[in-house]
């Protein structure tokens, strides 16, 4: 009876941290120098980081009724984490920047004003808008946050290394097989060591999910939870998601590819340095891999299994959201904030200062794009790559509130074939079923 007695208090503990908070408390207008005050929270660090300040500063030198006050947060889960403390009281911002994978966690769990209601009510134009980009944000055919930064993963290359080789560096690899073939000449050995190797992936869930998209294919049923219903079922241990893990293993244990394991620094130092000719990113990296490169850095699309047709990649990114609790005044001066920072001209400074791509097409009207791709053409591969993209529920990403722990399952699974300790199909089947097993805890914690 004790024991039963405290799994129902968990139960019941669960539900209400998953809940959302039934009367957010309304938080006062903040005022100074006759201007409106509005927190925003964003996770942009470093080089991004100055441009959004550059980017903040402007928008509060254009007028004179709303001051944005811009707070780093630390990591996108950092950024999540501190929103889940403070939600619903009056020390939550106004505005919040998080990455996309937790758009079905903050549409479920927080009190947000969907920015579909400003587009509605003042008929803003989307019609320049990407309409993937709208895609990827949209549930139930609502947009709930305005999206800002958007990337896909690529293939980089080194150019040099091909032609030394005798590869077309203006040919790059196409499928998993051609990236086999190119890695057998990329590889560079002296003696038993070697010296460069021809590929390598990143182990981060999200290449496998990018993987999976080009095939068409979903991560969880009812259509990636992408029309209308929960997803209640992984789907990922598909013949799709076997050939991905069938040839990262053949790879690996050919010696053809090494694994430098999750950190992303790890594999990017790697390439950049020239110890391994092909690897997969995400695009937002293109500048500091062009900067930092001591060769000619090659960028194209991803990558397909052999036979199968290239269905595009998922965006990542990030969004902007408005909380529920500011009053209407200060709801409107964050959609005024978040329509600054989606024009045409904050786009185009963004893209080029970051590496991000522009949400919006006619932000490649601009002199400053043009100008940037003209220096460093691989910064059109992303976008050309997001413009053949199919509008399907495999390319806009699975919609759950357990992206971040599927991601780290299937990271465990790929470290486990390549110690040999489990076969590939088997290694999805066991990562799909915990991930079933989360997605059922989390749809009843959170009402569905």
């Amino acid at each position: 009876m004790g024991i039963s007695l405290i799994v129902t208090m968990l139960i019941f503990v669960l539900a209400a941290c998953g809940a959302k908070s039934s009367a957010p408390e309304k938080k006062e207008d903040v005022k100074k120098d006759g201007k409106i005050v509005l927190d925003y929270w964003h996770a942009m660090g470093g080089a991004s980081g100055k441009a959004l300040d550059e980017l903040v500063q402007k928008f509060n030198d254009s007028q004179d009724e709303i001051q944005i006050k811009s707070i780093y947060q630390g990591s996108y889960e950092e950024a999540l984490n501190k929103l889940k403390q403070v939600e619903g009281t009056k020390e939550a911002p106004a505005i919040v920047q998080l990455f996309g994978i937790g758009n079905r966690e903050m549409i479920d769990t927080v009190d947000v004003i969907p920015v579909d209601n400003f587009i509605k009510d003042e008929n803003y134009d989307l019609s320049t808008f990407e309409k993937n980009t709208l895609a990827y944000y949209t549930f139930n055919d609502k947009i709930y946050s305005m999206p800002f930064s958007t990337s896909n993963a690529i293939m980089f290359y080194n150019k040099e290394a091909f032609k030394e080789v005798g590869l077309d560096p203006e040919n790059p690899p196409k499928t998993f097989g051609e990236i086999k073939e190119a890695a057998e000449k990329l590889m560079v050995k002296k003696g038993s060591k070697t010296e460069r190797y021809g590929f390598t992936f990143p182990i981060y869930g999200w290449l496998f999910e990018q993987l999976m998209a080009n095939q068409g294919a979903l991560m969880v049923n009812n259509d990636n939870g992408r029309t209308g219903k929960a997803p209640t079922e992984a789907v990922f241990n598909s013949e799709e998601g076997t050939k991905i893990m069938n040839w990262l293993l053949e790879m690996n244990k050919e010696g053809l590819s090494i694994n430098y394991g999750r950190k992303l620094d790890d594999s990017r130092t790697a390439f950049k340095t020239g110890k391994v000719a092909i690897y997969l990113d995400s695009s937002a990296s293109i500048a500091d891999i062009i900067n930092n490169s001591t060769f000619e850095v090659g960028t194209t699309a991803l990558p397909s299994p052999d036979g199968v047709e290239p269905q595009g990649a998922q965006l990542g990114g990030n969004s902007h959201w408005i909380m529920a609790n500011q009053s209407e005044k200060a709801q409107k001066a964050a959609w005024q904030f978040l329509a600054f920072l989606s024009s045409a001209e904050s786009q185009a400074f963004w893209s080029v200062n970051t590496g991000y791509f522009p949400i919006r097409s006619d932000s490649y009207d601009l002199q400053i794009i043009k100008d940037a791709y003209n220096k460093n053409p691989q910064f059109k591969t992303p976008v050309d790559q997001m413009k053949a993209t199919k509008l399907i529920p495999a390319t806009q990403g699975a919609a759950i509130g357990v992206i971040p722990e599927m991601r780290t399952t299937i990271e465990d699974e790929i470290e486990k074939i390549y110690d040999g300790s489990i076969k590939p199909k088997e290694a999805l089947d066991e990562a799909a079923a915990k991930i079933t097993k989360s997605l059922d805890n989390y749809n009843k914690t959170a009402g569905k």
